[in-house]
C-alpha cells in the first residue's frame, strides 16, 4: 500500500521506504534498530553531525520567545540581524548584503531575479539572459529548474522560464561564444563552482578565473551557487575563497543550518547593491513568509559557532584526503573506473554495465548511505564530524560490494 506522503525524487509506486527514527554524530539508525553510516551527510547539508544537543537547546529558546516573526517591512529580528552580520564578515564578497530564503531553490531563484532586476534599475532592461552550465543542479523551483543542465529534471513540466541557455560545463570558448553573440542582453552567468547533484565535478584549472573575466568584459553579473559547497565543505567557507574568485551574487543553504532548520539566501555584493539602492523611493517586490526567520536564523548561528570551535573546516580537509586516498585505491585495484572530487565531497565513477542505484542499495544493506548519481557514479559527502574509522568502513564497504559484483 502507498504512503499518503507523496516522496520527493521517488517512483509514487514505491511502498517500502526504510524509516529513520534518530541520529548521532555520522550514524543514524531506522525503525528495526539497523544503523547507518551517514556518507551523504542527509543531502549534502549535515556538517555538523546528527541528534545534537546544543543545536537543538539554540533552536528551543529562540522558538520560547520569538520562534516566527515576518520580515516583510516594516520589521526585523535580532538572530537575522546577527547572523546576516556573522555570513558578511565570513562571506567572500565585501560590502554584499544578505537576502535570506527558507532553501536552495529559493535562493536560486531569488539571484535570478535580482540579477534582472538590478540591470532594470540601472537602466538596462534589456538584460535579461541567464546562462548556466550542463551538469548544474540548481534546485526545483521554476527559475533553477530552467536553469539547471540536468535534462530529465526539466522534463514534462511544460514551459520553463524564459532566455535561460545552457552551454557545456567545462567548455570556456563555448560560453564565450553565446556571451559574445548575446552581448549587452546578458543579465547573469549561474555555475556550481563545485558541480554537486550533476556527479561532483570540480571546475577546470582557470575556468572560474576566466569565466570572472567574461562576465566583466561583457557587464554581466557572477552567480555563485554553493548550496552544496558552502559552509567548509571544500576546507574553507565557502568555494569561492577555495577557488579564489569573487562572484557578484552567491546562494546558500544546506550547511548553514546543518540541517536543523530550512534557510538558505543570497550573499548581494556590491555591483547588485549600488543599482537597487540608488533609487531611495524603490521598493523591493520580492521576498519569503520565513526570509529572515528567527528560529532558522538562530540554528544557524549556533551551527557556525561550532564549525569554529571545533575547527571542523579542517577537518574537512583531512576527511576528503582520507576519503579521495581510499577511494582511489579502488580505482588503482579496478574496482572503479574513476575517481572525482574536491574538499569533502567526492564521486566514485563505474565501469559500464554497473548500476549505482543497485550498489546504494548493497551498500544500505551492509550499513552505509550513499547517493546514485546518474548513470555511473555514487557520491560521498560525510558530515565532517565523521571519524577516520568510519571513512575507512565507507570505503571498505565500497569495496565489499563492487568485489561481490
Amino acid at each position: 500500500m502507498v504512503s499518503d506522503f507523496l516522496h520527493p525524487f521517488a517512483k509514487p509506486t514505491r511502498t517500502d521506504f526504510r524509516t529513520l527514527v534518530r541520529g548521532q554524530g555520522s550514524v543514524v539508525y531506522d525503525n528495526h534498530g539497523n544503523q547507518y553510516i551517514d556518507a551523504m551527510a542527509s543531502l549534502w547539508y549535515c556538517a555538523v553531525g546528527h541528534g545534537r544537543s546544543d543545536m537543538a537547546e539554540a533552536i528551543a529558546r529562540q522558538a520560547g520567545t520569538l520562534a516566527a516573526y515576518s520580515t516583510f517591512d516594516p520589521f526585523t529580528n535580532e538572530p537575522a540581524e546577527e547572523l546576516a552580520q556573522k555570513l558578511v564578515a565570513i562571506g567572500p564578497i565585501p560590502k554584499s548584503r544578505i537576502f535570506f530564503t527558507s532553501s536552495g531553490s529559493e535562493s536560486v531563484d531569488t539571484a535570478m531575479k535580482l540579477a534582472r532586476l538590478a540591470h532594470v534599475q540601472a537602466g538596462h532592461p534589456e538584460r535579461t539572459l541567464i546562462i548556466s552550465r550542463q551538469r548544474g543542479y540548481h534546485g526545483t523551483t521554476y527559475g533553477g529548474t530552467s536553469a539547471q543542465g540536468i535534462p530529465p529534471n526539466r522534463e514534462g513540466y511544460g514551459p520553463l522560464v524564459g532566455d535561460v541557455e545552457q552551454v557545456a560545463a567545462d567548455d570556456i570558448e563555448a560560453m564565450a561564444t553565446l556571451m559574445a553573440q548575446r552581448g549587452n542582453t546578458i543579465a547573469a552567468v549561474l555555475v556550481e563552482p563545485l558541480q554537486g547533484a550533476g556527479g561532483v565535478f570540480p571546475p577546470q584549472d582557470g575556468y572560474l578565473q576566466s569565466l570572472r573575466r567574461l562576465c566583466d568584459q561583457h557587464g554581466s553579473f557572477l552567480i555563485f551557487d554553493e548550496v552544496i559547497s558552502g559552509f567548509g565543505r571544500l576546507g574553507t567557507w565557502f568555494a569561492a575563497d577555495h577557488y579564489k574568485v569573487v562572484p557578484d551574487l552567491m546562494t546558500f543553504a544546506k550547511a548553514v543550518t546543518s540541517g536543523y532548520q530550512p534557510l538558505g539566501g543570497v550573499f548581494v555584493g556590491p555591483a547588485v547593491r549600488a543599482p537597487l539602492e540608488a533609487d531611495a523611493n524603490f521598493f523591493l517586490r520580492t521576498g519569503f513568509t520565513y526570509s529572515g526567520h528567527p528560529t532558522a536564523c538562530a540554528a544557524a548561528l549556533k551551527n557556525i559557532e561550532i564549525l569554529e570551535r571545533e575547527d571542523l573546516l579542517a577537518r574537512a580537509v583531512h576527511i576528503g584526503k582520507r576519503l579521495s586516498s581510499g577511494l582511489k585505491s579502488l580505482a588503482d585495484d579496478g574496482l572503479i573506473a574513476s575517481v572525482r572530487g574536491d574538499g569533502a565531497v567526492w564521486a566514485a565513477s563505474h565501469h559500464p554495465n554497473r548500476d549505482p542505484m543497485m550498489i546504494r542499495d548493497k551498500m544500505l544493506d551492509l550499513g552505509v548511505i550513499t547517493r546514485a548519481i546518474g548513470a555511473d557514479a555514487n557520491t560521498f559527502c560525510p558530515p565532517l564530524v565523521t571519524s577516520d574509522a568510519q571513512i575507512d568502513q565507507i570505503v571498505d564497504t565500497l569495496a565489499t560490494v563492487l568485489s561481490a559484483l
